[in-house]
């Protein structure tokens, strides 16, 4: 009996740890970290490696040229927005990496879920500094860390069309971007991309094959045409031009429970319009795709 009562408050001394471990939960934002994982699960020491290896790549084959890299502010917050394309998108690494070297700024990039539920890809991407595109992870980064943001809001409409709509900018969607950016109480420094649509074409899709594979998008690119299957990887040698626009800035209060419809889709379709009309410029401008 003496030995059933002590194994009983022995129980319940154990049963009670885990009350007294919720009542004061760890603040793990703050906490020190052995690793140089942030919260996001970005590390500087994986970034540092890509931006080695990718380097070469930036420089030498894809000659990369800012216009305008000054209007990307040096502190704050900020929420970049592209226009986006090619089978396998370049223009988030290039983007990425011209910031990062250029101005000194880690840039977080919002993707969606596939890349985070990818078996090891979804790992590799999220220390580069990928987050999944959710309203409530784009506030945090915005406002409370203050961070730069990278979102492409055709989505895949963009990296999936064919070569024969190249430069032609899909619907940004339901204009969530805006909102966010007002939330946050941020500028939406708009970014034109020129280069990306010719590093890896789509010449046909498979949309049948896609949606059994559950896929956004499977398409057939004219590097697999030529150079076979390693054209899977190898992107075509275009020069990547990209234009920094004037920052675009609310005039509303942040941090608002709702915001105009009106107001949140008429800024989208603006920011839209300045994009494509600065591709279109520049596509006028160039002499060549290669050079």
């Amino acid at each position: 009996m003496i030995r059933l009562q002590q194994a009983t408050a022995v129980a319940g001394r154990v049963a009670a740890l885990p009350a007294l471990r919720e009542a004061n939960p760890p603040d793990t934002r703050t906490a020190p970290r052995l690793s140089d994982v942030d919260a996001w699960g970005r590390s500087e020491r994986a970034r540092g490696l890509a931006r080695t290896l990718f380097g070469p790549v930036y420089r030498h084959w894809f000659r990369a040229e800012w216009d305008g890299l000054e209007r990307i502010p040096r502190a704050g917050g900020a929420l970049l927005v592209a226009n986006h394309a090619g089978a396998i998108p370049p223009d988030a690494p290039v983007i990425m990496h011209g910031i990062e070297t250029e101005l000194g700024r880690p840039v977080y990039g919002l993707a969606d879920h596939l890349f985070k539920d990818t078996p090891v890809v979804g790992t590799v991407w999220n220390r580069m500094g990928g987050v999944v595109a959710h309203p409530d992870n784009a506030y945090r980064l915005l406002h409370d860390d203050e961070s730069l943001v990278l979102v492409f809001p055709e989505g895949s409409k963009g990296p999936g069309k064919h070569v024969r709509q190249r430069y032609r900018l899909a619907r940004f969607g339901r204009g969530g971007f805006v909102e966010i950016a007002m939330r946050a109480g941020v500028p939406i420094v708009p970014i034109a991309v020129v280069g990306a649509e010719e590093a890896m074409p789509v010449v046909a899709n498979l949309p049948r094959v896609a949606h059994a594979m559950r896929l956004p998008y499977l398409p057939v690119t004219a590097n697999v045409l030529a150079l076979g299957p390693l054209g899977l990887g190898t992107y075509f040698p275009a020069k990547f031009r990209l234009r920094v626009l004037e920052p675009v800035r609310f005039d509303v209060p942040p941090n608002l429970d709702r915001y105009s419809r009106s107001k949140v889709m008429e800024g989208s379709e603006d920011i839209r319009t300045r994009i494509q009309q600065a591709v279109f410029d520049m596509l006028r401008e160039r002499r060549s795709v290669w050079r």
